[in-house]
């Protein structure tokens, strides 16, 4: 069994040990309790999740993509209608 100064160096060392393990436990306790309020915050927020917002501008744009292609059927339709009026 040590004595003296050894002994008081690998008390204060487990110590220092401990306390370390005690701040990281901590630090942990503080993220989470962090996360889980930003987390509320932002739902009471109403806020759209990324993945939501992706899919709606997909849809978005596939929905002008074919606006566009009716758009151009239509215009070829009325000029084919006109030349037969003539």
């Amino acid at each position: 069994m040590s004595t003296g100064p050894n002994r008081i160096l690998d008390d204060f060392a487990k110590l220092m040990t401990d306390a370390a393990g005690a701040a990281q436990g901590i630090r942990k306790e503080v993220e989470t309790a962090f996360h889980a309020q930003a987390e509320r915050w932002l739902n009471g927020m109403d806020l759209v999740k990324r993945e939501e917002f992706e899919a709606v501008r997909e849809m978005a744009i596939k929905a002008l993509d074919e606006n566009d292609a009716l758009k151009a059927r239509i215009d070829a339709l009325e000029a084919k209608l006109a030349a037969k009026s003539k």
